[in-house]
């Protein structure tokens, strides 16, 4: 084996970016939920940005190495440490055989992601090995992780070129309240004016009951013209639905294909991040902006992300 899992922490699955063009079937695309800190500790161990990472929410887990490896945490804080002695966040750092890594309670953010170099021996499941933990595929035997599950690295490294440079500033994630920005769409026109006007400017709280699926808000009555109910269609990454009781949920990784309430707007990819890090209780606020303006920060975000990973392709 190349590591072992001690305690496995409050929910520890393994994605990368998920299970995509099986929606027609049912399978939720799955995959990390955050795939901005995905792609940033991949890029750190010097992976291809698709590369499998455990995904770790809220607390993490503690794991055993019986190989050498390079490692990398980004997203949430979780105080990482490797036999009792603090490691940084978003930096490759050599793990040693006989060591243990271990994370702790989230100090800021909610989901913690760890890369390890050269990937891990996980089978692809429909082209992708992400967890789908409702229908019990990919990943490891389909479920989240457990005591005394091993794992095979696949092609582990002991060192990494330049490994002083193997490190990335990460933005605050613990701001509040959280600005999300959001198109308009396709049913925001099943709400009242009023109903829009609550919805740009009301403060929701993220609920207990939120998870992989949907971030489920709290906050002011998003009212409707006569009710949100709807034939129902396709549900995509960001859709967020409004509820028979007028409360908001911006959909995730584990969403459902379809859903039969109408979707105000949409989250923009390079927002998802912002809720994936979300924990019970945060604020979060939408603010509305064009099609063409999400472009424009995608195609930055883009441009931004191929540079880093440039960067990181170190000799």
């Amino acid at each position: 084996m190349s590591i072992q899992i001690i305690s496995p922490g409050a929910l520890t699955t393994i994605q990368d970016y998920g299970r995509i063009g099986y929606g027609e079937i049912g399978f939720s695309p799955s995959g990390a939920v955050d795939t901005d800190a995905m792609e940033t500790a991949n890029c750190l161990v010097g992976n291809e940005m698709r590369e499998a990472v455990f995904e770790c929410t809220l607390f993490g887990p503690t794991i055993h190495f019986t190989k050498d490896n390079v490692i990398a945490v980004t997203g949430a804080d979780m105080m990482p440490k490797v036999n009792d002695k603090e490691i940084s966040m978003n930096t490759a750092v050599v793990v040693k055989a006989g060591e243990d890594l271990v994370l702790a309670f989230a100090v800021k953010g909610c989901r913690s992601y760890i890369a390890f170099s050269g990937g891990l021996q996980i089978e692809d499941c429909y082209g992708s090995k992400s967890t789908n933990l409702k229908c019990e595929i990919g990943g490891f035997k389909g479920r989240a992780l457990k005591a005394n599950d091993e794992i095979l690295f696949a092609e582990p490294k002991s060192i990494l070129p330049d490994m002083e440079k193997r490190t990335y500033k990460q933005s605050e994630i613990d701001r509040s309240p959280k600005i999300v920005r959001v198109v308009m769409g396709p049913q925001d026109d099943y709400f009242t004016s009023e109903g829009i006007h609550i919805f740009e400017t009301g403060s929701y709280k993220l609920t207990n009951d939120s998870n992989r699926m949907a971030c489920k808000l709290s906050g002011p009555v998003i009212a409707c013209k006569q009710a949100t109910d709807i034939i129902s269609d396709g549900i995509s990454l960001g859709s967020i639905q409004v509820s028979s009781n007028g409360q908001p949920m911006v959909m995730l990784s584990d969403r459902q294909t379809t859903g039969g309430y109408a979707k105000i707007g949409t989250v923009i990819s390079t927002d998802i991040p912002i809720i994936a890090q979300c924990k019970p209780g945060d604020e979060i606020r939408f603010q509305r902006i064009t099609l063409k303006e999400a472009h424009k920060i995608y195609k930055k975000y883009n441009r931004n992300r191929k540079k880093f990973q440039k960067k990181m392709r170190l000799k």
